[in-house]
């Protein structure tokens, strides 16, 4: 049997599981995949441990994306540019990181809210892990402009300074986390997306357009989403990002195609209990 996993702390609400197992049930696998709860401290002794036991692959996530770059054998794809690590490769002994986050981002957004960034402008809540991802992959595909709003203005900074050397055709702004700046760079926004843990946000989605598309990376149905809906945007959660990037995940690990529709339903039927 094949063993495969996810490397985060927590992972009590992990979807990773349900939708990997689901994939290998409709594929006839013999595989499984599994949570494993590292904490930080635990990180480097555990990625050993997995070596040693021969895991097949492995997702990561908070808090660890970045920090996992440490202890592989070399990173690649978009990963290499990022710095941030979210599906594990296991090929002839080596541990390659790659990430599939921004990939699975602009295939849920153009797949299932018919959004295309090419030439638009988008608000960036956020600039952790999830955040790089999704912004350098819409700057890729021919977004014309993003302001990036977060907390720390530092983290802003370098992902402006990470656009600004990768993807030069994109205008880059970096906006204080205030009402009065989001508010603004909300308004001449096509797309907004939220790349933070929060769901109490300091936007005002009563003065967006109603042409506006709204994307939330958390998963489950949040409060952004709902009031943006009232408004008349088209909106949804990070469900379709967690579908796609584990899609990608699996076919980066076993060579063959995701059973989409499988790990669809299994998503859908666990977020329903």
């Amino acid at each position: 049997m094949q063993l495969y996993g996810i490397l985060g702390y927590p992972l009590k609400h992990t979807l990773s599981p349900a939708m990997h197992n689901a994939a290998f049930r409709s594929l006839r696998m013999d595989a499984v995949y599994v949570p494993f709860a590292v904490t930080p401290a635990q990180l480097k002794t555990a990625i050993a441990g997995l070596r040693a036991v021969g895991v097949s692959g492995a997702s990561v996530t908070i808090p660890h994306k970045e920090a996992c770059t440490a202890w592989l054998d070399g990173l690649a794809g978009d990963a290499a540019i990022l710095k941030t690590v979210n599906t594990i490769v296991v090929r002839g002994g080596r541990w390659v990181g790659y990430n599939t986050d921004g990939a699975g981002f602009l295939r849920a957004l153009r797949e299932e809210m018919r959004f295309e960034p090419r030439g638009k402008t988008a608000c960036l809540l956020g600039a952790g892990g999830a955040a790089r991802a999704v912004a350098y992959a819409l700057a890729k595909a021919g977004l014309a402009k993003v302001h990036l709003v977060n907390r720390t203005p530092a983290r802003a900074g370098s992902l402006a300074a990470l656009l600004a050397r990768h993807a030069k055709q994109t205008v880059v702004r970096t906006a204080a986390w205030r009402p009065s700046t989001i508010a603004e760079a909300a308004g001449e926004s096509h797309l907004i997306i939220n790349a933070t843990p929060l769901e109490r946000l300091p936007l005002r989605v009563e003065l967006l357009e109603r042409s506006t598309v709204v994307y939330d990376l958390i998963y489950h149905p949040t409060r952004l989403v709902a009031d943006a809906r009232r408004r008349g945007c088209v909106a949804a959660n990070g469900l379709g990002m967690l579908l796609y990037q584990g899609a990608l995940a699996f076919e980066l690990w076993t060579g063959g195609h995701a059973p989409v529709s499988a790990m669809r339903k299994a998503l859908r039927k666990t977020v329903a209990q």
